[in-house]
């Protein structure tokens, strides 16, 4: 199966490097891309620099695949964010909770080829930190992670999967014309999220404290219903 996915970047970028960007990325070292060409434009911007929209071919045949949207709760994938992201833990209940899913819902990525799966831009991340701190119960971050519409990021994290894309092309991208709209998107999920119930404690659902007094795992059916594993 082939894909066509995009990496949004100040530059053009023909021969992806393995190892050539950031250690503290969501999934570590990898290349971040995704199938909407929209969205890489708007990464692409920054409030100083144009960009481009780099298009891809990605063979996935025989290619080992994490898909942390299908496969496993957004526990996972906060575990995940954990291990590599720098986050502000600074109560007591979150270093235990952090612990906790690093111990417990961490999967390694090392062994797989591609990763799907969110993109933490700054309003998810202070989702996931109002969760460990213990403001919001896990059903609220879930529902939380699709304001904004970020939709997913494919991820190449293995010298396999670098040698399966091929360069197609690219698309300017003006800040003029897409700064606004990254920005307004962010703002967008901010605000549906200040406008939820995020405050009104919700009786009957996993809040971080009972996550950890209950010891519930990452198989634990609840983590599952109401738009967990498809």
């Amino acid at each position: 199966m082939k894909k066509t996915i995009y990496h949004g970047s100040h530059h053009i970028i023909q021969m992806p490097v393995y190892h050539g960007g950031r250690p503290h990325n969501d999934y570590g070292y990898g290349f971040y891309c995704t199938e909407s060409s929209e969205m890489a434009r708007e990464w692409a911007v920054s409030e100083e620099h144009d960009g481009y929209a780099n298009c891809y071919h990605l063979d996935m045949e025989g290619l080992r695949i994490l898909n942390l949207n299908r496969d496993y709760s957004v526990l996972t994938w906060l575990a995940i964010l954990i291990q590599n992201r720098t986050f502000n833990i600074d109560t007591p209940l979150a270093v235990e909770v952090s612990r906790y899913l690093r111990e417990n819902f961490f999967v390694e990525t090392a062994a797989y080829d591609i990763v799907i799966g969110y993109r933490a831009d700054d309003s998810y991340f202070s989702f996931a930190q109002d969760f460990l701190s213990g403001a919001i119960s896990f059903q609220q971050l879930q529902r939380a992670m699709y304001l904004g519409e970020l939709g997913e990021q494919i991820v190449l994290v293995s010298p396999k999967a670098f040698s399966a894309i091929r360069f197609m092309g690219c698309e300017k991208a003006l800040r003029s014309d897409w700064l606004q709209k990254k920005l307004q998107r962010d703002q967008k999920s901010r605000a549906e999220y200040l406008h939820s119930d995020r405050m009104r404690y919700r009786r009957g659902e996993l809040y971080a404290v009972t996550i950890l007094d209950q010891e519930i795992g990452p198989d634990d059916p609840r983590l599952f219903q109401q738009g967990g594993r498809s």
